[in-house]
């Protein structure tokens, strides 16, 4: 009895061992983002953005115990599903991640969970895909967005543009799950509000000439023509064929425009335009434009911080669950993300493992000032904006 009890001890033990090694062991979450496709020019600082969350996390050194954190990138494409779910899967079946941070365009993303996420068990926390359609995906609760749904920027994009007296408008959009999500909320938020959309009307990415799209914007009217598009795709050849023809020259530009590169390929064809993207004014927002200076890369760009935030927010539910299962942590993604606790702002994250290994809580707000609800996606945030003088300006804050 005594030999049978001991074995079984000895068992136990291994066990539970095997199980630490397992759940708390080293670290690797997936980085998929377009670094190739229409927001080639955006990606690089959203992928800067997840690796510093991840150095951070490396240089304190006490996630789990000691485990080392490992960021490897894929590419989206942010267009080409078929190819996004195969680098996703390759993240997966190859690399063994534990999680994934991206994907960033909506349709990508959504396929990446449905055929990749799901089927596998593992946590995405995607930093900029904003299609309302997301909010309602079956996802097993692995599914969550540091960027707000389009639902609330078409909301936003209403008041930008009401505010300026302007009460009618052309729009076209990139004819995918972001650009119909988001003008269709926009259309329906700026009607409810009285004002008019002479036409609405996708437009293909990867097209030489787009003339014939702009010339049916023109016969349409509207004081300004909102492009729902990307900022190094189809979004860009509309307003350059605008120009080109005279028939607009201004420009409302939502998230997916916004981007230094195309400030500086249109130059003064912008000065009078306009937009908005995620953002805040937050003390968390300030600290992340010093440590991204820091780190050698630009923290004002659009979802550079919604990726630190979202790679920030994969280790630390990892630390609050004590393991590095999708199983495990997902059900502490919210916990972490939302008060109550102690406010954790970005540099802090070595405060936060810290105080999650002492059973206390926190209220992670990072650099975005983030807020969980609902489908697991933040209350949002933007940062109202015009161009000119080569410039990307703020002008307010929504």
């Amino acid at each position: 009895m005594k030999k049978l009890m001991m074995a079984t001890a000895a068992t136990a033990l291994m066990t539970t061992s095997a199980f630490a090694e397992g759940h708390t062991g080293d670290v690797k979450i997936g980085i998929i983002l377009g670094f190739t496709g229409p927001l080639e020019s955006i990606t690089p600082a959203m992928g800067a953005g997840a690796e510093m969350a991840i150095a951070e996390v490396n240089a304190a050194g006490t996630l789990l115990d000691g485990a080392s954190v490992e960021g490897i990138r894929a590419d989206s494409t942010c267009i080409d599903a078929g190819a996004a779910q195969t680098a996703a899967e390759r993240l997966v079946t190859t690399d063994g991640v534990n999680a994934i941070m991206g994907a960033d365009c909506s349709g990508v993303t959504g396929a990446i969970l449905q055929n990749v996420a799901r089927a596998n068990g593992i946590v995405m926390i995607s930093p900029s895909a904003t299609s309302p359609a997301l909010s309602t995906a079956e996802d097993d609760g692995l599914f969550f967005r540091t960027a707000p749904s389009d639902a609330r920027q078409g909301v936003v994009m209403t008041n930008v543009i009401m505010d300026r007296g302007i009460k009618e408008v052309a729009l076209t959009y990139t004819n995918n799950d972001y650009g119909k999500g988001l003008a269709d909320s926009f259309q329906a938020a700026f009607e409810e509000a009285g004002g008019t959309v002479t036409i609405s009307t996708a437009h293909e990415d990867g097209k030489a000439d787009y003339s014939s799209e702009v010339a049916e914007l023109d016969a349409a009217g509207g004081e300004v023509l909102v492009v729902a598009g990307y900022t190094d795709q189809g979004g860009k050849g509309i307003i350059q064929a605008a120009l080109d023809t005279g028939a607009y020259d201004t420009f409302v530009l939502p998230d997916g425009m916004v981007g230094q590169q195309i400030v500086d390929d249109l130059g003064s064809g912008l000065d009078t335009s306009f937009g908005q993207f995620p953002g805040t004014d937050s003390e968390g927002a300030e600290i992340f434009l010093g440590l991204a200076s820091e780190a050698g890369f630009d923290g004002t760009g659009a979802f550079a911080p919604e990726s630190y935030d979202a790679a920030a927010l994969i280790m630390l539910a990892m630390e609050a669950a004590g393991s590095n299962q999708s199983a495990d942590f997902k059900d502490k993604v919210m916990d972490v993300a939302n008060a109550p606790g102690t406010e954790i702002f970005p540099g802090e994250l070595a405060k936060a493992i810290e105080l999650l290994k002492a059973g206390e809580e926190i209220d992670y707000v990072g650099a975005t000032a983030v807020e969980l609800i609902g489908a697991g996606e933040s209350a949002g945030n933007y940062r109202e904006v015009e161009f000119g003088d080569g410039e990307i300006k703020t002008v307010r804050f929504r």
